[in-house]
This record gives structure tokens, sequence and C-alpha cells, in this order.
């Protein structure tokens, strides 16, 4: 039998209706740039540095950059065996990355001014603690796996109408102050400039490579749990969810 939640409905205030498309739009636009940023080098290591001619710490078959082992005239820039490398490649490159770059740029300057006024609004609003913090009788293993049982008896998710549950609850919060931020700092980490006056974030990330590899694992996360908020939308009604994410009152 459905819990009392499942039949309250309530309506989205406007900022968290704008708030929300905007940044949809921007992180969509980033996973698009983020994308082609892989393709150009499917490589991801751990540390300072790393390049094609380093050991990675795994590789993503996605482009023909992909373990193409075309390399010739290797060539180490200085007499220590374990000095950088250089070489020249011997085959045609996949290389979009100047306008792969802009774009994910001009987007993440979006997403981060969207982001950081949907935070103050929420945190001053109240929104954070009547919505998205778990109420009192949600706390606790029981009322945990009762929403897990819930999530898959198909009369509970037509009827759920909009107040979050203890799962929604949990994975807001951990996009909003544990994914997101460690997506917007390791973006920084990878910036010379950012951290020429912010060496700390290379000492917090190990290193500007370690950076990249955290900062492509938040991508999938936060890939992940767009996906299945899209399956929670068409479940519980996706006409109804959009309405009330857009013009209804």
């Amino acid at each position: 039998m459905a819990s009392s939640r499942l039949v309250t409905t309530w309506s989205h205030p406007r900022w968290v209706k704008l708030t929300h498309w905007v940044g949809t739009l921007s992180f969509l636009l980033l996973l698009f740039s983020g994308a082609e940023m892989v393709m150009v080098h499917p490589r991801f290591y751990w540390g300072e540095a790393g390049n094609d001619l380093t050991p990675a710490l795994f590789e993503l078959p996605v482009s023909r950059n992909y373990q193409h082992g075309g390399w010739e005239g290797r060539q180490a820039f200085f007499d220590d065996a374990n000095g950088p490398v250089s070489a020249s490649r011997s085959y045609d490159i996949f290389n979009q990355n100047g306008w792969g770059r802009s774009l994910h740029f001009l987007s993440a300057w979006i997403l981060l001014f969207t982001g950081f006024i949907y935070a103050v609004l929420a945190l001053f609003s109240g929104h954070i603690r009547r919505k998205l913090w778990p109420a009192a009788g949600m706390r606790g293993w029981p009322a945990l796996w009762q929403d897990i049982v819930d999530h898959f008896k198909k009369e509970v998710a037509a009827a759920y109408k909009g107040e979050y549950g203890i799962l929604q609850r949990i994975s807001y919060l951990v996009v909003l102050f544990m994914v997101a931020p460690t997506m917007v700092l390791t973006g920084l980490t990878m910036s010379p400039a950012v951290t020429a006056s912010h060496p700390w974030l290379l000492w917090l990330f190990a290193g500007a490579q370690s950076a990249r590899t955290l900062h492509f694992f938040s991508a999938v996360l936060l890939t992940l749990f767009l996906l299945v908020h899209i399956v929670m939308l068409i479940r519980t009604g996706f006409k109804r969810q959009l309405l009330r994410m857009t013009i209804e009152s």
C-alpha cells in the first residue's frame, strides 16, 4: 500500500524551474564537449603528468586515437632514463579540441553560475531543509529499505505525485554537496592559471592528471543520475512531471 507521501502534490518555485532547465542545458553541452575531448585523448592517468608515451591508468575505446601505437622518432629530452620523452605520430590523429574546449569552458561557467544561484536560494528559502533533507520519519534503515522496495512497485510508481522519497533526497544531496563540488574543483585543478595561484588544489587531488580522472568519474556519476532521473519521470508520468517543471503553477 502506498504511503501518504506518494499522494502529496506540490508545485516547484519558479526559481527552481529556471535553474533546473538552464542547468540541464549547460550540463548536456558539457557532456557533448567533454565526450569530444575524451575522444581526442581517451587515456586517463594518476599523478601530475601523463601522455601517450607514459603508462595509463585506463583507456577508453572511443576513437581512432585509442591504442594507436603509431610512433616514430622517439627521443628523450634529457639523459635521465626516466625523464620525459617525445615522438612523432605516424597516424592521422582525431583532434577537435579547439571548439570542444571553448564550448566546455563556456558551459561550465554557465552551470557554475546557475548552481550557485540555486544553492543560495535553496539554503536561504528553506528549500533544502523542507524538500531535500530527510524528514524524521524517513531516517533509518527500515524507511530506506521500504523506499527501495517502493521503487520497484508499478502501482506505487504510478501513484507518485511529487514529494521526494528518501532515495531521491539522498541522491540530490549527494549530487549537490559531493559530486558537483568535486566536478567543479577538479575542473579548476586542470587549469594551470588557477593552480599557479592555488597550488593546494594539486595537493588535494594528487596532481592535474588525477584531477582529470576524478573529473571523468564525476561526469559518469552525474550522467547516471540524469538517466535514472529520466526513467523515474517516465514511470511517474512524464507529461505530468514535465508540466510541473514548466508551466504548471
